[in-house]
C-alpha cells in the first residue's frame, strides 16, 4: 500500500522545530540535511556509506541527469533509486538553477527556458511540464516546481518580472504533476523575490494559494551574505504554513543551517561537505580544519575524536599526506567524514530541540565555528 506524503511536528524550541516527513520510501527526520548526489552519486562516496552516515534523504539534479544519461534511459533502467542503489527518499530540484548558471545561450520565455547543453551544445527546452516529466521519470519522491533563480544583486524591476514568471510556472508545474505523478510523490513550490521583503511575501502567499505539500525558499546563498540571508528568511518564513515542511535550497555551512533552523526551516542541501572534502577541508566538532596545512604533518590525533565516522578516526597526519599527495583516498575519507559530521549536526540539533536546549547548542557550535577556522555564508550552492 502506498504511504501518503505527510508532515508531523514532534517538538518546538522557539521557532526551531523537529518533525517527521513520511514518504513511501521511509521517514525523513527534520531538521534534515540532504547530501547532494548531482549525477546519481554523492561525489567520492559509496551509496552504502552515505546511508551509514544517517542520511534519510539525498538530492538528485534534474538538469544534469536529463542531459546525461537521460531521464528516459534512467526510467528504462528502473528509476533513479534502483540505478544508484539508494532505497530511501530522493528529492530532485527542477533544473532551473543549473540552466541559469551553466547553460550556454539560454533564452527565457513564458513557455520555459531554451538553452544549449553545456555538454555538447545541443538545443534543449525545459518547460514546467518537461521539468515535472523528467522528475517523474527519475522517480523522485519530492519534486520541485520549475522556477527562475535570479542572481544577486538584481533590480526590483527584474526581480518582479522573474517572480511573476516563476509563479505562473508554479501553477503549470502543479497541473503537470497532477497528471503525471505516482501515488505518494510530492511537489514543492519555490519562493522567490530576491531580497525584497514585499516580493518574498507576495511569492509565499501566491504559492500557498496554489497549494503545495511543502515549500522551498530559493534564490539565497547566491552571494548576498549571511545577514541578508537571515533577514530574508525573517520576512519569508512567517508566511509559510506551520503544517508543511520548509526547505532552504543550497545552504550551507553549519552556522548557516543553525541560523535557519532557529527561524523555522526544516530541510537543507549543499555541496559544501563533499566539495570541501575533495579540497582537504574538514568539518569537525572542533571546527573547520584545512588538512593541507603543515601543522598536521606529524599530528597523530584522529581527524575528529567526537565523530562516530570510521573515516574520522584516521590520523590528521595520514590525511594531510593523502591530500598533499593528491591521492583519491584523501578525498574519499574527508568527504565521508564531512557528510557524517553534517548528519551528526542534524541529529544533535533534533535532540536539542526536543529537550529545549537548542539555543545553548547553537551557541556552542557557533563558538567552535566562528573563530579563525570557522566560516559563515559563502554563497555556495
Amino acid at each position: 500500500m502506498t504511504v501518503p506524503f505527510s508532515f508531523s511536528l514532534k517538538a518546538r524550541d522557539g521557532s526551531a522545530r523537529s518533525a517527521v516527513i513520511e514518504t513511501q520510501r521511509g521517514n525523513i527526520r527534520t531538521p534534515a540535511f540532504m547530501p547532494v548526489g548531482t549525477q546519481a552519486t554523492v561525489k567520492a562516496m559509496f551509496t552504502e556509506d552515505v546511508a551509514a552516515t544517517g542520511a534519510d534523504i539525498l538530492l538528485g539534479n534534474t538538469y544534469h541527469l536529463m542531459l546525461r544519461p537521460g531521464a528516459e534511459r534512467i526510467a528504462k533502467l528502473g528509476g533513479l533509486h534502483s540505478f544508484m542503489r539508494w532505497d530511501k527518499p530522493i528529492l530532485t530540484d527542477s533544473g532551473g538553477y543549473q540552466v541559469m548558471s551553466l547553460a550556454k545561450l539560454r533564452k527565457v520565455t513564458e513557455e520555459g527556458v531554451t538553452f544549449r547543453s553545456h555538454l555538447d551544445g545541443n538545443r534543449v527546452c525545459l518547460t514546467p511540464k518537461r521539468a515535472v516529466e523528467v522528475q517523474c521519470l527519475l522517480g523522485a519522491d519530492i519534486q520541485m516546481a520549475l522556477d527562475e533563480c535570479t542572481p544577486f544583486p538584481v533590480s526590483r524591476e527584474e526581480a518582479r518580472v522573474s517572480l511573476d514568471l516563476s509563479m505562473r510556472w508554479a501553477e503549470r508545474s502543479k497541473a503537470a504533476f497532477e497528471g503525471m505523478s505516482a501515488p505518494g510523490q510530492a511537489l514543492f513550490g519555490i519562493v522567490q523575490g530576491s531580497t525584497y521583503p514585499d516580493m518574498r511575501e507576495d511569492s509565499a502567499k501566491t504559492l500557498v494559494g496554489i497549494g503545495f505539500p511543502g515549500y522551498a525558499v530559493g534564490g539565497l546563498a547566491v552571494g548576498e551574505g549571511q545577514k541578508t540571508m537571515f533577514d530574508t528568511l525573517d520576512v519569508t518564513v512567517p508566511f509559510l504554513p506551520e503544517d508543511k515542511p520548509r526547505y532552504l535550497m543550497g545552504v550551507g555551512t553549519p552556522l548557516d543551517i543553525l541560523g535557519a533552523v532557529a527561524r523555522g526551516v526544516d530541510m537543507f542541501d549543499c555541496v559544501m561537505p563533499t566539495r570541501s572534502g575533495r579540497h582537504g577541508q574538514a568539518f569537525t566538532w572542533g571546527g573547520r580544519l584545512n588538512l593541507r596545512n603543515a601543522q598536521y604533518a606529524e599530528d597523530l590525533s584522529p581527524l575528529d575524536p567526537e565523530s562516530a565516522c570510521p573515516a574520522a578516526q584516521y590520523s590528521r597526519a595520514y590525511l594531510h599526506h593523502l591530500v598533499k599527495a593528491g591521492e583519491m583516498l584523501g578525498s574519499m575519507l574527508v568527504s565521508y567524514a564531512n557528510v557524517q559530521f553534517y548528519q551528526e549536526l542534524m541529529a544533535r540539533t533534533r535532540a536539542a530541540i526536543g529537550d529545549g536546549s537548542f539555543s545553548a547548542f547553537a551557541e556552542d557550535v557557533h563558538r567552535r565555528y566562528a573563530g579563525p577556522q570557522g566560516l559563515g555564508n559563502e554563497g555556495e550552492a
